[in-house]
């Protein structure tokens, strides 16, 4: 039975999604409504320097907070007003990029009615965008767009029905003799098949980058890489078994007889975040006649040993990247389970490997450095 490495999958959910900066200064009162919020409200609010500030309607509440990242810990406590309007901004600057969040109100667990709704942490949580300086990359841009498909496979081996979101590339649909690559791409603990188009954006990242002409099209996949009861406190002992059996088994099955693809070794990718990164190992290494590129956002590195322990990774691998957040890479945890992603991915590369290590300026573990990640590993995909 495969199992996970214990260690590694408590790291991930560990770790924090955000960064407050204690610095003293003045906080600029430029405060804007999130581009994350409910139809016509205000709160939760951003302002330039990064800060969040939040208000909630509670008047009968004893205590209200704002849990802030994948942990749930710490986070901004709020001050009730005179109105019984709660308010509170957080103490310092937040990352840049997207985050998970939910209130505490008198020790319950509520989402911000302000705020749109995102599956993570193995529930509903609310959301906020902190303004990336370089988030031109998943904007929303004047250019040809891709169609995101969301699809139900059968599933003989878990006996059920399952979803994927099938990303195709602009063009897709009018030029019905052309067959493209895939890219299987997934999500992290506590999440699920909406996450890379959802709060990734994974399907602008590559309408803009074919747009640019930085990468050639091709099709993404997305599914809930699950199989088991999803608890917290439960990842050590989850299997992947199964969850291959649906991938290997059943889901490309299906996105190669109903999509056009091209549906050879060295035109199939995968990759995944955190959870899903550990998942993209294990099966790829187990199914090199089946995947030629391999991405791991967070979730692990390639070393010499995996190499040597694997028939064929030389030859038959033509990418091993492996990226992960700044914050991530100073993390003596992060080290003690991978390794050195860095000297990993030197020594790969000495061995005659293509092996690319990308790490993601002043971000941790959290859905900006994995963005960027897809945005660099997509131009290094299906090379000819």
């Amino acid at each position: 039975m495969m199992k996970y490495n214990k260690g590694l999958a408590v790291l991930a959910l560990v770790m924090p999604g955000m960064c407050f900066a204690q610095t003293g200064e003045k906080v600029l009162e430029d405060f804007k409504p999130s581009t994350m919020n409910q139809p016509g409200k205000e709160y939760p609010q951003v302002n330039s320097q990064g800060y969040a500030r939040f208000r909630v309607e509670a008047p009968d509440a004893k205590a209200v907070n704002v849990s802030l990242g994948l942990g749930g810990k710490g986070g901004t406590d709020l001050t009730k007003g005179a109105d019984g309007v709660w308010t509170g901004t957080t103490a310092g600057p937040m990352d840049e990029g997207f985050h998970y969040y939910h209130l505490k109100v008198d020790g319950g667990i509520f989402n911000d009615p302000g705020a749109q709704n995102y599956y993570g942490s193995i529930r509903w949580e609310s959301g906020i965008e902190i303004p990336a300086h370089d988030q031109d990359f998943y904007a929303v841009k004047n250019v040809p767009h891709g169609l995101v498909h969301e699809v139900l496979f059968p599933s003989a081996s878990t006996n059920s029905t399952k979803r994927a979101f099938v990303y195709t590339p602009p063009g897709y649909e009018k030029n019905d003799k052309k067959r493209y690559p895939v890219l299987y791409l997934q999500h992290g603990w506590g999440e699920n098949e909406y996450a890379w188009m959802n709060q990734g954006h994974a399907n602008l990242i590559l309408d803009n980058l074919i747009a640019e002409g930085k990468t050639k099209p091709f099709i993404i996949v997305s599914t809930y890489g699950m199989t088991n009861e999803a608890k917290f406190g439960t990842i050590g002992s989850f299997d992947i078994k199964p969850f291959q059996t649906v991938l290997i088994n059943e889901l490309i099955p299906y996105v190669d007889s109903h999509f056009r693809t091209l549906s050879d070794r060295k035109n199939r990718a995968m990759a995944g975040l955190s959870m899903g990164g550990m998942e993209t190992k294990t099966i790829t290494m187990a199914n090199l006649d089946k995947f030629a590129y391999i991405g791991l956002f967070s979730g692990g590195s390639f070393k010499m040993d995996d190499v040597n322990a694997t028939p064929g990774f030389k030859e038959k691998v033509k990418l091993a990247f492996v990226s992960y957040g700044s914050r991530e890479m100073m993390d003596e945890r992060m080290r003690s389970f991978v390794g050195d992603p860095k000297a990993n991915t030197e020594a790969l590369k000495a061995a005659g490997i293509n092996s690319v290590l990308y790490v993601s300026p002043d971000t941790a573990h959290e859905f900006l450095s994995w963005r960027r990640s897809l945005r660099e590993f997509s131009p290094l995909l299906f090379k000819d």
